[in-house]
């Protein structure tokens, strides 16, 4: 086992609420074993390019910096995902941009520093650069964060349970406005390659349909689901659509893919909306939820979440661990390996019991 004086925690990837709150849980517990604390500014970038922050690229992390932070979104630390280490941008002798793996500059710096250990937070991404620092000699332990929910090892993710409730609630209001103007209303929310918000504030909020990256739709099909409510009365639909959803051939819809940036998904809200009316003829309307999912204040699971994760990822420093993540295994909170971690996407299965549930009550998938 290592001796321990000094970490240092990083956010990275896009923002998630809870992050404050595990951010405060570490240093908590940090204080109460005598480890000094250190915040890493913008994922890994105030390592790599300290000379971009007037403050310094390293933010000193103790018990009055973190005081009332818990129920704040965001970060203090600030957050990227456009400086991701493994394939970090750089200008090549042609004055042409190229992606570079920057991981040994990364851990040289966190030994320069005289870092004993890294907590890293973040989502996939941030678990596979997390696991080549571990490669490189830093101890390392991962927080699983993402509203996505799709790292495997986690029954889920901090941040997942607040998304879908504003997701819910969001689409509790658009049912009001949809039935008074006889409309269908498309809604389109964040999850990348993974369904779990559609479905589960689908499912919650009575969407008609529900469209995710799992099972490609044949757009006729939604609209008969639309045209079957009408024949019954139903003079409005609720379609949900996840931003990462695709028709039965054919790709998922990126806004913007440029070198060291991760990969931008949207769009397929309005794709969605624009065939609709025209197969149906009804007024249609898109609302694209966005970035909207990422802010506010964590709902209480996600903090009381984020509080257990945050004090686990001390305990498995002080125990040894090292290369791990830490995982909700309900009821407890274990430690998986960071290369299970990323091992692949975790998506949503087709004979989950809320796909199952969602089919009963009459809820169309497109397929």
């Amino acid at each position: 086992m290592r001796s321990i004086k000094r970490i240092a925690i990083t956010t990275g990837g896009g923002d998630a609420p809870g992050l404050n709150a595990v951010i405060r849980s570490i240093v908590l517990s940090a204080h109460n074993r005598g480890w000094e604390c250190v915040g890493i500014r913008d994922g890994y970038n105030g390592l790599l390019k300290p000379q971009d922050f007037p403050q310094g690229g390293l933010m000193p992390l103790d018990l009055s910096v973190v005081r009332g932070i818990t129920h704040l979104g965001g970060t203090i630390l600030g957050t990227t995902n456009k400086g991701n280490p493994l394939r970090f941008p750089v200008q090549n002798e042609r004055g042409e941009w190229v992606e570079v793996d920057v991981c040994q500059d990364v851990a040289d710096a966190i030994h320069a520093q005289e870092i004993d250990a890294l907590i890293a937070i973040g989502g996939d991404g941030s678990m596979e650069i997390a696991h080549a620092l571990c490669r490189k000699g830093v101890q390392v332990v991962g927080v699983p964060k993402t509203i996505d929910n799709d790292l495997v090892g986690t029954v889920i993710t901090f941040g997942f349970d607040t998304a879908v409730s504003f997701a819910t609630e969001c689409l509790d209001r658009l049912h009001a406005t949809a039935e008074a103007h006889r409309r269908i209303m498309v809604v389109e929310v964040m999850g990348r390659y993974a369904g779990w918000i559609a479905l589960n504030a689908g499912v919650s909020a009575t969407a008609d349909a529900i469209l995710i990256p799992e099972i490609p739709y044949d757009i006729g099909k939604v609209a008969a689901k639309v045209e079957e409510r009408a024949a019954r009365g139903g003079a409005f639909s609720i379609i949900m659509v996840a931003e990462g959803a695709k028709p039965i051939g054919g790709s998922a819809t990126i806004l913007e893919k440029t070198v060291g940036h991760a990969e931008r998904l949207g769009g397929v809200g309005h794709k969605v909306g624009a065939e609709l009316a025209q197969l149906t003829g009804k007024d249609t309307r898109v609302v694209v939820l966005g970035h909207l999912l990422r802010g506010g204040t964590p709902t209480s699971f996600d903090r009381l979440l984020s509080l257990r994760f945050g004090a686990a990822a001390a305990r498995a420093l002080e125990s040894g661990q090292d290369g791990v993540m830490v995982a909700l295994d309900p009821p407890v909170v274990r430690y998986v390996p960071l290369d299970q971690a990323t091992r692949r996407t975790k998506t949503v299965p087709l004979d989950c019991d809320t796909i199952l549930t969602a089919r009963d009550l009459g809820i169309s998938f497109g397929d």
